[in-house]
């Protein structure tokens, strides 16, 4: 797999901290907080937006990464608002850039699919960016695995590549496991998902009827975790991680780090007490025994061409 690596070498932590809540769910003092709650642990891995927050997470990292930039891997997406036209992605990376008080980006990442514009022409702008060193890496984010084989073609004929992936992936959101990981795996695409805690269905906190929170006051998330048994294996994570006596949290970071694909998850939190359980997740690892086990708790997706007796 492609390795991730900062300016002076030091190799990417195997959690990288997503900033989506800076400037949002986060303050300033409580990013800075969760920030440096990270790098006391060796995370130097972190992921932002250009359409995060109105531009604030962007802005609040860019001040907190400024006396150590070389020693960090920080990533960008750009595209999500506006489509994939060369003169957004343009002025969309210039903002990320001035933001982030940086002249380049680790990662970049076109944050979705835009089927409106041609990928020669997107793909030209892209490696634009990559010839002029304002990007290192390029990425791709919610895309299909048949749209990253059709844009990786394309790509190539620009003389760059695809080299790492962030999709949706947790306990409850297992559909990268039909295509998109096996394509990873045979491509030499790194993987660094999003939403381990299945927007916060993991954690526990949403056992109670009387809870309240992003899945509940969010219709988007709302809809994303809606189906019945998604709560019920919460329930049964939460029921595990009490026999072990860990945090729920603990066990749902590391079941989607311990897939050989994965090559690291993004972890977040508001607050650094929110945070703190994923954090405790550095300094272990699954049994290929407890992720069998914490496996089970969820359906398995079923194969690509539906030959059931396969699965």
């Amino acid at each position: 797999m492609p390795q991730f690596v900062s300016l002076d070498g030091t190799p990417a932590s195997k959690f990288c901290f997503g900033t989506m809540q800076f400037g949002g769910g986060s303050n300033e003092l409580e990013s800075a907080a969760c920030f440096n709650a990270c790098r006391e642990l060796g995370i130097n891995f972190f992921d932002s937006a250009w359409a995060y927050t109105g531009g604030k997470s962007e802005e609040i990292l860019g001040r907190l990464i400024a006396k150590e930039r070389e020693q960090l891997i920080i990533t960008s997406k750009g595209g999500h608002g506006g489509g994939t036209g060369r003169a957004n992605l343009q002025s969309q990376l210039d903002d990320s850039l001035r933001r982030l008080n940086t002249d380049y980006l680790d990662i970049y990442f076109l944050h979705r699919i835009d089927t409106e514009t041609p990928l020669e022409q997107v793909f030209e702008t892209v490696a634009g960016f990559l010839g002029s060193g304002k990007i290192k890496m390029l990425g791709v984010s919610n895309y299909a695995a048949w749209q990253v084989m059709k844009a990786q073609a394309i790509a190539q004929n620009f003389g760059i590549r695809i080299d790492v992936i962030q999709p949706m992936y947790n306990l409850v959101k297992r559909q990268a496991e039909v295509e998109l990981l096996p394509m990873c795996a045979s491509e030499n695409i790194a993987v660094t998902p999003y939403s381990p805690l299945g927007g916060g269905i993991l954690t526990g906190k949403y056992d109670s009827t009387t809870a309240s929170g992003r899945l509940t006051q969010n219709e988007e998330y709302n809809a994303r975790y809606s189906p019945k048994w998604m709560y019920q294996t919460a329930s049964d994570l939460s029921i595990l991680a009490a026999k072990l006596g860990v945090s729920p949290i603990i066990l749902a970071v590391l079941w989607v780090q311990a897939n050989p694909t994965i090559t690291a998850p993004i972890i977040s939190g508001r607050t650094t007490k929110q945070l703190a359980p994923s954090l405790a997740a550095m300094g272990t690892e699954l049994s290929e025994e407890l992720y069998q086990e914490v496996s089970q708790l969820s359906p398995k997706p079923a194969p690509a061409t539906d030959r059931l007796e396969e699965a």
